[in-house]
């Protein structure tokens, strides 16, 4: 995917999450106290990580992992205790730099590992994987981006893509124009909304003719966190 397109909002996402609110996303994905929206996105990150983990093997020992768009390596860790072999990538080589620091700090043994690189998530160069997640780093995209990325995914995933996108709801809209009005720190690259049945026939159409088929899906909402969990598999 080499599309203006594209590569300007890849852009924006590496320059907000690796400049502008880096010490805000550790913040967040610590223990560490916030305010009551954030709390709210806080619940719903966690909510949606063990969503998609529990539509992973519990077993994964012998398994290669793609997490793209990897933040500060919550979901990376957890599979790689499951036995993964995990590649753990993002945009933001600050963020990278602070999951791995979380990892070394956790000290942990086990059947599992994890490989942390900054840089693009459709690299070819990162090689084949039995599964991928992307959790909430497609969200930023159009429609056809979106199921761009998943077919060069797709084709170098061997049986299941976890996803989400921004469903088009009426009260999505609301939140997104209401976080407008946050400081330009605490706001993200804005979402783009799609509709659930427009993303189906552009996965079916992009997809379907590779063998993949649409799984289990489920609509995680948190105060200011909406997002929508997506399986694919092949």
């Amino acid at each position: 995917m080499n599309s203006t397109g594209y590569l300007q909002r890849r852009e924006q996402i590496e320059t907000y999450f690796d400049r502008t609110a880096a010490q805000a996303w550790e913040r967040l994905t610590s223990n560490a106290p916030v305010g009551r929206i954030r709390a709210t996105v806080r619940a719903g990150r966690d909510q949606m990580r063990a969503t998609l983990l529990s539509l992973l093997p519990q077993d994964m020992r012998g398994m290669r992992l793609l997490d793209a768009g990897c933040g500060t390596g919550a979901l990376a860790m957890e599979a790689a205790g499951r036995g993964a072999e995990v590649l753990a990538i993002d945009l933001s080589p600050t963020l990278v730099k602070l999951a791995a620091e979380r990892y070394a700090a956790l000290g942990r043994g086990g059947a599992g590992y994890i490989d942390f690189r900054s840089g693009d998530m459709l690299a070819e160069e990162l090689g084949h994987f039995d599964h991928v997640v992307a959790m909430d780093s497609l969200i930023h995209y159009d429609v056809p981006h979106m199921v761009e990325a998943m077919q060069r995914l797709a084709g170098r995933t061997s049986q299941s893509i976890l996803f989400t996108f921004a469903p088009r709801t009426p009260a999505l809209a609301v939140m997104h124009g209401l976080g407008r009005l946050f400081p330009r720190s605490d706001r993200s690259p804005s979402l783009t909304p799609v509709s659930e049945p427009v993303l189906r026939r552009g996965l079916e159409q992009g997809l379907g003719p590779l063998g993949w088929r649409e799984g289990s899906t489920q609509r995680i909402k948190s105060g200011f966190y909406t997002s929508q969990a997506w399986q694919w598999h092949a």
